[in-house]
């Protein structure tokens, strides 16, 4: 399959726009999300006593089997749960760059705005600001919110959904991480899978693909009968 950016999506129905945070509102390639990655591993080896390279093995098999690192840390030890969301996510922003073109893009969608994160309230907040974004969002939906209980758990659908008001029939949920999309399609939302890797990945829950953000928003289709500009 091609390994290009979808245009000119039909998006017509949808009034709510649900947005993953992390390497779905920014690029990958910023290479951000590997100084967090870095400074969980500092964790795990801490409060494990494993050595840097088995706690990277032990750190992917939580966030496989577990939905995030954290989630599998509490199952395993004994650890606080804040002090390590402060603590991961205490990391520079330098990489990250305001996107105009993504900009214009979210100033298309009409109806409410939302941000779905698996990382923490105070982490979604810094990186709106950095990204120069956070004026365009109506909610923020964080791991605090959910009781620490990450995506792609459906009750954290549920409480987000409820938080915030959504009819899943008529909300679109953009995310990286293609197996948090299962339950937005369970629950009737339309999904968008976001990357480099959109395209190399089948899976019948994924309704349209890009990867990059900017594009198919600007291209999408939002009123009924009209063209995308």
């Amino acid at each position: 399959m091609a390994n290009t950016s979808e245009t000119g999506a039909d998006l017509s129905h949808v009034r709510s726009w649900i947005f993953d945070l992390d390497n779905t509102l920014y690029p990958p390639e910023s290479q951000f999300m590997k100084l967090v990655e870095k400074r969980i591993n500092q964790y795990v080896v801490r409060t494990s006593g494993l050595a840097a390279d088995a706690a990277m093995v032990a750190q992917k098999g939580y966030l496989r089997d577990y939905g995030t690192s954290l989630a599998g840390l509490m199952a395993h030890y004994r650890v606080d749960p804040h002090d390590f969301l402060a603590e991961v996510h205490d990391v520079p922003l330098d990489v990250l760059t305001p996107d105009p073109g993504l900009r214009a893009g979210l100033e298309r969608l009409q109806g409410p705005r939302l941000i779905f994160t698996n990382g923490s309230l105070a982490h979604a907040e810094r990186v709106l600001e950095r990204l120069a974004l956070t004026d365009l969002f109506d909610g923020l939906f964080a791991l605090e919110d959910a009781d620490l209980i990450p995506k792609p758990d459906p009750r954290t659908f549920a409480r987000m959904t409820e938080r915030f008001s959504v009819d899943p029939a008529s909300a679109a949920f953009f995310e990286d991480t293609v197996r948090n999309l299962a339950p937005a399609k369970a629950i009737g939302m339309t999904t968008v899978l976001v990357g480099g890797h959109a395209f190399d990945v089948e899976a019948d829950y994924v309704d349209h693909r890009t990867t990059t953000l900017d594009t198919f928003l600007a291209t999408a289709i939002l009123t009924p009968g009209d063209p995308a500009p």
